[in-house]
């Protein structure tokens, strides 16, 4: 019960905050069809911004950190964006009516990382004066390539197989699957690029100035307009997740809670060994809990032509991420009652 409590005392309040206000806002105007929309270009400005500043932020912190504490969490990302894909596999891609590369596709996505979701999260810890490391960002890498190689490979396999299997008369033969490919196209998507960037600046020059004057002051309220956009876009995604099976907004649903609570439960792993804060464990469960939604569809899309955006896309913009950035007061609520003293 007090977690019960401390979870619906957590949520109201997270509400009545910019974070997920916005969020909600956006979703109420798209659905009273009002014309308010951002531009693209200025929200693809947005995100770059905020993902140097975080990449900023976690370069500068790793500065003066103990790289060895970085070793068990980043193991523990790795795994968890492999673990999620395999759980994909064996439901979602698994499930009768579901194409198996629609299904594999959406668990890259969902095992991938949401930048605007984590972005949330540390400006929601902060509010609550939760203290967590500032190097947790930098793990944000290991978790999404993980989980799209994973997804790719699987799909490019699965579609050698049919392929050999009709040119052999069912007979399979042996395919092989070049892995570095993927990963360097995933490093040249523009989020990681962005994230990736800031944290090489903010570990090998000295860039404090310029991010204590304008990347941090404009933090919160670029935020805050990502925010309304994804609202607006998750009520707009609606339409294409009614085009496909509707066990995709079941696992759209559940997903984000099920991979939440396991990054929690790892990152808990990790606190016992490593002494991770609780505002650590909590972003890695919000990592886990999240689905990409800039990193991750263009890559799907290059590397799994095959799949249908209207099922990944439309499962993780419509329902995925507004889920995992409406959990965060729950793991927040499990922070309070495990870490409590």
């Amino acid at each position: 019960m007090d977690l019960l409590s401390d979870f619906a005392a957590t949520f109201i309040g997270q509400l009545q905050k910019p974070t997920l206000a916005f969020l909600v806002g956006g979703m109420l105007i798209a659905a009273l069809s009002s014309r308010l929309e951002i531009p693209d270009a200025i929200y693809r400005f947005i995100v770059v911004v905020l993902l140097l500043k975080i990449g900023l932020g976690a370069g500068i912190e790793i500065r003066g950190a103990d790289l060895t504490a970085l070793v068990i969490p980043a193991v523990i990302a790795i795994g968890l964006g492999v673990l999620i894909v395999l759980l994909g596999l064996v439901t979602l891609a698994r499930t009768p009516g579901v194409r198996f590369v629609d299904g594999i596709a959406t668990a890259g996505l969902f095992g991938a990382v949401s930048a605007s979701t984590l972005a949330a999260a540390m400006v929601m810890l902060e509010q609550a004066d939760i203290a967590f490391e500032g190097w947790i960002p930098a793990l944000y890498p290991f978790m999404d390539i993980a989980a799209l190689v994973v997804a790719i490979v699987l799909a490019q396999v699965h579609q050698r197989r049919k392929d050999s299997n009709k040119d052999a008369g069912e007979e399979p033969r042996k395919t092989g699957v070049h892995i570095w490919p993927i990963v360097t196209d995933s490093l040249r998507g523009s989020a990681l690029s962005a994230l990736l960037l800031g944290l090489a600046i903010g570990l090998l020059a000295r860039p404090e100035s310029v991010y204590e004057s304008f990347y941090e002051p404009l933090f919160r309220g670029l935020l805050s307009i990502l925010m309304l956009v994804m609202g607006i876009e998750a009520y707009s995604r609606l339409a294409e997740l009614r085009s496909v099976a509707h066990v995709y907004a079941v696992y759209a649903v559940v997903a984000p809670l099920a991979h939440g609570l396991i990054g929690f439960g790892l990152g808990y792993v990790a606190h016992l060994i490593t002494g991770l804060s609780p505002g650590g464990v909590i972003l890695l469960a919000v990592m886990a809990g999240s689905s990409s939604d800039i990193s991750g569809p263009p890559t799907l899309r290059a590397a799994i032509p095959s799949a249908n955006p209207s099922a990944y896309i439309g499962a993780s913009t419509s329902i995925g991420t507004p889920v995992a950035l409406l959990s965060i007061p729950l793991y927040i609520a499990l922070a309070n009652v495990v870490f409590a003293p």
